[in-house]
């Protein structure tokens, strides 16, 4: 990306036993090492609740986002292609699911990133670490907090799913890798908006 572009990286905020979130530990740790010379890096903690995440997400479009959020059982870190639009009907820390069971009334049932998930899933699985690809992101907040960036912010956005048990979990692995993906994604974004950039 050019020099001086700022990534907004989100993180969920408390959620059943976890008074704070893993998701919102990764992003803090994100800030702390930043992304590279030149690259801004905003965290936000986001509410698990459709309403206010809906909220937050139409008045912030960053060139980038990225959203992280915890995939229970899993040890292995997740990288989703897409977000699904339809079939919302788990309730929020509030109480509520959308009445709609949608993201967006009337939007494509499903968007994918800008950014191929595959190969950069495939780059690091060759340099033996755990991170995998995935085109189903769960139907929940993170799901939902995927589908509105990818939406409104012209498919320029990630969700990554991080693991709650298993050495990933440790921030001292975690992190590391977190940085290296997203440097990989911003990688990818420069090539493919080079190429597609009009020339007068």
């Amino acid at each position: 990306m050019d020099g001086g572009e700022t990534v907004v990286v989100t993180g969920f905020g408390p959620f059943r036993q976890f008074l704070v979130n893993p998701s919102w530990k990764a992003a803090q740790g994100l800030k702390l090492v930043g992304l590279g010379e030149g690259i801004g890096v905003h965290i936000k903690e986001v509410p698990v609740s459709y309403v206010k995440l809906n909220h937050l997400l139409h008045v912030c479009v960053p060139k980038f986002a990225v959203h992280l959020g915890i995939a229970r059982g899993s040890r292995v870190i997740i990288l989703e292609q897409t977000g699904k639009n339809s079939g919302y009907s788990d309730k929020d820390v509030c109480g509520f699911c959308p009445e709609s069971r949608c993201c967006v009334q009337a939007g494509p049932e499903k968007l994918d990133s800008a950014v191929n998930m595959k190969p950069i899933s495939k780059q690091f699985r060759r340099a033996g670490m755990d991170v995998i690809y995935s085109r189903d992101a769960g139907r929940y907040l993170c799901d939902f907090a995927y589908y509105c960036s990818l939406y409104h912010g012209q498919r320029r956005a990630a969700l990554i799913h991080i693991p709650v048990s298993g050495s990933l979990a440790s921030a001292d692995r975690l992190v590391p890798l977190l940085r290296a993906l997203i440097q990989a994604m911003l990688q990818q974004l420069d090539v493919f908006y080079c190429k597609h950039r009009p020339i007068f």
